[in-house]
């Protein structure tokens, strides 16, 4: 039987990605948003979306919304990096409340923040999580939360993957820092140690994955966490330098991230601040361990990375 999803964050990087991946096998959609008319027409290769009008932050809209749903992809996020404890939290607290309401699976984009210093080079799912920034603590909080709920009879299902790209991704840093979406590219930038390895998830093969996951959600028990491998570069740099032979500059020098300018207008921009918080992750050595899931679902979805940064880079007119 095509499982019935509630998508929350459809326009996102992550959430459109998963709705594309969904809408191959032909399940049903539904997603929910706060004025569905707004973005009906910035999606136009998704079909037969049941946009349903509401708030995540509504606890009543969302229970409603996810009736007869067997998976809530909680694909939202606060935008900016701003008010995570003040919107994160309740909107994951109501999207447990929904899939426990409706005997659906709550399946969760995890990340890296929540795991610190202890934690690295590599890390697996049974990792300690004692996150050295705010957004770190939250992070552990959010799952934390996801695994209680299974004593009131919730199940969850998290996939931690590190930074993201793909086609419309807009949102990534890659998209965002480290190349100029909209025109044919005259440099590169990278934000960290040249020599720290990073992990990235393309994004058509992270949603694939949360997919083949759920074909065999009968086998997960109530509450699985995997880490997604995706590319890993054991040299971070690697990434750009790889952007830059596909577009043909490989002449021109990396750029560096202005972090200077960044502490400077810090007291006084809160974006510059956050992102401040988090440049250790680009700085530290930081590998996701994907053993547990390559041995659930026997191989993980892997896109060459020539062939990923092509789609990434074609769908932000940089080729």
């Amino acid at each position: 039987m095509k499982p019935k999803i509630l998508i929350l964050g459809i326009t996102g990087g992550i959430g459109r990605a998963f709705a594309l991946a969904c809408q191959k096998r032909g399940w049903h959609i539904k997603a929910l948003h706060r004025d569905p008319s707004l973005v009906k027409s910035g999606l136009n290769e998704l079909n037969n979306i049941n946009w349903v009008k509401g708030d995540a932050m509504n606890k009543e809209a969302l229970c409603s919304a996810a009736a007869d749903v067997d998976i809530i992809f909680h694909g939202v996020n606060p935008p900016g990096y701003k008010n995570w404890r003040k919107l994160a939290i309740p909107m994951l607290e109501n999207s447990i409340s929904a899939a426990i309401a409706n005997g659906a699976r709550l399946v969760f984009p995890g990340n890296i923040y929540n795991f610190g210093p202890d934690a690295w080079p590599l890390v697996d799912e049974k990792s300690p999580q004692n996150p050295k920034t705010e957004k770190g603590e939250i992070r552990v909080e959010m799952e934390q939360l996801l695994t209680k709920s299974v004593k009131s009879g919730g199940k969850a299902l998290i996939l931690r993957a590190g930074d993201f790209f793909g086609p419309n991704a807009i949102g990534s840093w890659y998209a965002q820092g480290m190349i100029k979406p909209g025109k044919k590219l005259k440099s590169v930038l990278y934000p960290g140690r040249h020599d720290a390895g990073h992990n990235w998830a393309y994004l058509p093969d992270y949603a694939e994955t949360f997919c083949q996951m759920i074909e065999k959600s009968d086998q997960l028990s109530d509450f699985e966490a995997f880490h997604f491998g995706g590319h890993y570069f054991e040299n971070g740099v690697d990434i750009v330098k790889e952007t830059a032979r596909i577009t043909g500059i490989s002449h021109r020098p990396i750029r560096k991230m202005p972090w200077w300018v960044f502490k400077l207008a810090s007291p006084f921009v809160s974006l510059f601040r956050e992102l401040l918080e988090m440049r250790y992750l680009w700085d530290e050595t930081v590998q996701l361990n994907n053993s547990k899931l390559v041995k659930f679902l026997g191989s993980e979805p892997h896109t060459p990375t020539k062939d990923a940064l092509k789609q990434t880079l074609k769908s932000f007119n940089c080729l």
